[in-house]
């Protein structure tokens, strides 16, 4: 990218930046007068700390003491506050085909208001949907704040999303303008256009137009439209914008029915916009990166890690999916080296697991030798991932396996946990280098608050959860935001876990996943599964089915290669599942040599590891009787796991059926 100093961007853009600051100060001495403005209205409107409408206003979970709070303020706020502090810091880089085109923050800010600009000019109405439907990327991001700026309502859409689920999107957000990506995106709206009575404009960002519409717009042609709307214009609808109204949808397909839309506000996407208010570099990979074909599927850990190693991140967040695909990567690298290269690793393993554990509960001494060990085996394998200069190692989505965790915390990656849901905003509680317990997601937020209803004999109960980054409400479904949310702005999650002495809070499973034998029993599968995993070092997946059946039956999927391209699964197993087949003195290497019961050593093995879990279970109904290997792992290409590598369990049942009927079909014996 040339240097912008040469076209004399910065002398134009300076002039704009000191006025915004002038600005930026009047905003931030009335702030709060708009915030407790916008709580007296939504208290006489009766809404109080929730709304199903999308002009409407909410009342802030501020705490009692107002110099403990901090100030609420707009998106539009933020992203002037951080040009104005950080103009020549880098801000966000994407990666095209070989060369990487970045922006600082002062040209982030002057290309969000370019978008916000633009948007206005083809149309977009105050609190109206701007849909964005296509692989993240600087443009993504652009089109979202702009829309925000210019009155509007960010709406991000799964690529994956059928025309039928955008169609829906489109119309209860009362959507203007569609921003896709590609031709593939494009044709989808294209179907539904004719049926969308909001829809003004199409932006496709990248590349190039295969056919010339009357309301269709390339990425540079849509923002020099920016030319025909004024600052000042521009500045008095940011200006109207109060923290407490809604800015943005985040649609949640449930399993069943229209996907919910979750109405978030300015001051709750605040909480997570962490790279903007700590002055961050976010970065964005190639589209023609793995060979990307539109599916939504995500990358191999080839390209990933090739990706990481060129970026070299201090903070690196991984869904669960990728997390255990790194973990084949380096057991594979471990298991080729060689055999003096093993014990020399073995020994910093265990050395680097035993010190991390003690530090974890408070211990601050480490072994002499744990310099020889992090030298020989702790940075070769962070420099392998491409994580040798991170310091915060993050999991986004489902809590991975304890012999996950362990695994990289002997090798001194400690993998923080976290927890949240659509609902507030992502995040509730987060673990830290300082806060951190195994197969914990952390303490909560600061001025967040956690408490568990219903308990168990075990202690374990209903989650709620209370704070600024609990959601406004679902879009025009009052039903389900008075279901969600009580009078005194608890939000109930469905989520079932327990908070230990010093408030670390582990997640136990989903009232919603819970089994219903056909004795009335009912049985949370999650911390089966988990120990069936744990237990069974050959299962990549485990899920529990059996609702309205005598017993429970297991689905497992074994650990099979992955394509570093494409992230899709293979036929081969792993190289760690192959040495485990070793240990049993099975020759096993492909999935079908144990399909069926075709190698008894791998059935055996299995069959003794569920009775092992079984052996754990805490009533009959809890025990494993049956069990099947599928032909083929879970995949989000597959449905079987969502965007963030949860189980879509519903999925699965409805593709496996006939499995499941035949573990069904006889009785045992």
């Amino acid at each position: 990218m040339t240097d912008p100093r040469e076209q004399g961007y910065h002398r134009s853009i300076m002039p704009l930046l000191k006025t915004k600051t002038i600005l930026r100060n009047k905003i931030h001495s009335t702030i709060s007068k708009k915030a407790r403005a916008g709580n007296l209205e939504a208290m006489r409107s009766g809404d109080k700390y929730w709304t199903c409408k999308r002009e409407g206003q909410v009342q802030l979970r501020m705490g009692k003491n107002p110099l403990e709070n901090e100030p609420p303020v707009t998106v539009p706020d933020l992203i002037m506050s951080a040009a104005t502090k950080y103009s020549h810091y880098l801000a966000i880089g994407s990666k095209y085909k070989k060369s990487w085109q970045v922006l600082t923050y002062i040209e982030y800010y002057e290309a969000c208001r370019r978008a916000a600009k633009a948007f206005l000019k083809v149309g977009l109405e105050r609190f109206h949907g701007v849909g964005i439907m296509g692989i993240n990327s600087s443009e993504w991001v652009i089109a979202s704040i702009g829309a925000i700026m210019a009155g509007g309502i960010s709406v991000g859409i799964l690529s994956s999303n059928s025309p039928k689920a955008c169609q829906v999107i489109a119309e209860t957000s009362e959507m203007d303008i569609f921003v896709v990506d590609n031709d593939r995106q494009l044709q989808k709206v294209n179907q539904i256009q004719g049926y969308l009575k909001h829809l003004k404009a199409i932006i496709q960002y990248r590349e190039d137009i295969q056919e010339v519409q009357p309301n269709l717009y390339s990425w540079k042609g849509f923002l020099d439209l920016a030319d025909g709307i004024s600052d000042e214009k521009l500045d008095q609808i940011i200006d109207a914008q109060k923290p407490n109204q809604c800015c943005a949808l985040v649609y949640n397909q449930g399993t069943t029915g229209n996907p919910k839309a979750i109405m978030l506000s300015h001051d709750n996407i605040l909480d997570v916009w962490v790279a903007i208010s700590v002055a961050g570099t976010v970065y964005f990979p190639s589209l023609e990166s793995g060979q990307w074909s539109g599916l939504p599927r995500i990358s191999g850990t080839g390209f990933l890690m090739e990706l990481l190693r060129e970026v070299q991140p201090t903070t690196f967040c991984g869904i669960p999916w990728v997390w255990d695909r790194m973990l084949d990567s380096l057991k594979t690298k471990y298991l080729d080296s060689t055999a003096f290269r093993r014990k020399i690793d073995r020994w910093a393993m265990r050395m680097g697991l035993s010190t991390n554990k003690r530090q974890m509960m408070g211990g601050i001494h480490q072994p002499l030798c744990f310099g020889l060990a992090k030298r020989l085996t702790f940075k070769p394998a962070k420099k392998f991932l491409g994580l040798n200069h991170c310091e915060q190692f993050l999991n986004v989505g489902m809590g991975l396996p304890r012999s996950t965790l362990d695994f990289f915390l002997s090798v001194n990656i400690p993998i923080l946990e976290m927890y949240g849901l659509s609902e507030c905003t992502g995040l509730h509680t987060l673990s830290s280098l300082q806060a951190y317990r195994i197969l914990s997601s952390g303490k909560a937020l600061p001025k967040t608050h956690t408490k568990v209803e219903k308990e168990n004999q075990d202690g374990v109960g209903n989650l709620c959860i209370w704070g600024r980054h609990v959601f406004m409400g679902y879009l025009r479904d009052k039903h389900g935001t008075e279901r969600k949310v009580d009078n005194h702005g608890w939000l109930h999650t469905n989520d079932l876990g327990f908070l230990d002495f010093d408030k670390y809070l582990f997640v136990m499973g989903n009232t919603n996943d819970l089994i219903r034998l056909s004795s009335g029993e009912m049985v949370n599968p999650l911390p089966i599964e988990e120990r069936v995993r744990t237990r069974i070092p050959l299962v990549r997946y485990a899920m529990l089915v059996g609702q309205d059946a005598p017993y429970l039956c297991a689905l497992l999927t074994l650990k099979c290669q992955i394509n570093p391209e494409t992230g899709e699964a293979q036929g081969n197993l792993t190289s760690e599942a192959i040495a485990c087949c070793r240990k049993l003195r099975s020759q096993s290497t492909w999935l079908s040599d144990v399909l069926y019961n075709r190698d008894p050593l791998v059935t055996q093995f299995i069959d003794q590891g569920i009775q092992d879990v079984n052996s754990e279970a805490p009533s009959v109904g809890a025990k494993i009787i049956k069990w099947v290997i599928l032909d083929n792992d879970f995949s989000v290409d597959g449905g079987e796991l969502g965007p963030m590598s949860k189980m879509n369990r519903s999925t699965v049942i409805k593709i496996y059926q006939e499995e499941i009927q035949k573990l069904y079909e006889t009785s045992t014996s």
